[in-house]
């Protein structure tokens, strides 16, 4: 059978395009003997005929610009794409905000019993879910009698 032939056969049994199939040069011979689809697999089998590889995507350049992106490159304005709320986690901000807040107080609490009970210890908890500290040191002003 013509190596054309061979070569369609091939394609169909390994469900791919012709192009993607490589026969061995060198067995150009027991090539053209096959003349059933069992020699054919017979062939496969023992890797005078192969299916070539994908053609995958590089990951390489990808690669590069992560590297960048690691060290906080590629942020300018020229990359952004969506308002500032959008690009920002804004209820992973306010964990972070309260966590920090409701920690300051727990410190405060025992650093300065007398002025945290003035205010009121579950008071003061209720404000900062609430909102009320825009920050550490808003909070610790507000405490300390500054506010």
């Amino acid at each position: 059978m013509k190596a054309e032939k061979v070569k369609e056969i091939a394609a169909k049994l390994l469900k791919v395009g012709k192009n993607k199939i490589w026969i061995d040069p060198e067995e150009a011979e027991s090539v053209k003997e096959a003349i059933t689809k069992d020699d054919v697999r017979e062939l496969i089998k023992n890797g005078i005929i192969k299916k070539r590889k994908e053609n995958e995507q590089s990951r390489g350049r990808a690669r590069k610009i992560e590297k960048q992106k690691k060290k906080g490159r590629r942020k300018g304005h020229g990359s952004r794409r969506g308002t500032a709320k959008a690009r920002t986690d804004r209820k992973a901000d306010w964990i972070n905000k309260v966590r920090a807040q409701r920690a300051l107080l727990k410190e405060l609490r025992e650093k300065h019993p007398d002025k945290v009970k003035k205010l009121g210890y579950s008071k003061l908890y209720r404000m900062i879910k609430g909102g009320f500290f825009r920050s550490k040191a808003q909070l610790e002003r507000f405490v300390m009698g500054a506010e």
